[in-house]
């Protein structure tokens, strides 16, 4: 049956931008592209995030999309972090914002949020020893 999420694939504006952001403020390493089958252009670039996780980024994106709360689909990206403040440090040393600071959420877990350079939202997650998601690691 299902075994995991194999990867998350985000349709980008700005690839070289993308990139950047994700390995130089996520940590996340490219490994491979794809060429188009059709034009031979590049189409995708895979970046790895762990062992047999992945982020598919997809030239081409032109037109930008607002999120707000109310929209049906697709929300937020969370990647989990050995340690929050850490983390946080390295979006901001890498020159990207965070839009709202490290804090304890609902689920005991550390939070803190950013924006990749096409606006998802990202959110890091510390997870906690009396979180509900703990007891299923």
């Amino acid at each position: 049956m299902i075994k995991g999420i194999a990867h998350a694939a985000v349709t980008v504006k700005d690839m070289p931008e993308s990139i950047r952001f994700y390995t130089q403020a996520l940590g996340f390493r490219e490994v491979f592209t794809f060429q188009h089958p059709e034009t031979g252009a590049p189409w995708i670039v895979y970046l790895n995030i762990a062992p047999g996780q992945f982020i598919e980024l997809f030239y081409g994106g032109t037109e930008d999309q607002t999120w707000n709360d109310s929209l049906i689909g697709f929300n937020h990206l969370c990647f989990e972090v050995k340690d929050i403040q850490t983390a946080v440090q390295k979006v901001r040393d890498a020159g990207y914002p965070i839009d709202i600071e490290p804090q304890l959420g609902l689920d005991h877990n550390w939070q803190a949020w950013t924006r990749d350079p096409n606006g998802i939202r990202i959110e890091l997650m510390q997870i906690m020893p009396d979180s509900p998601q703990y007891q299923y690691r």
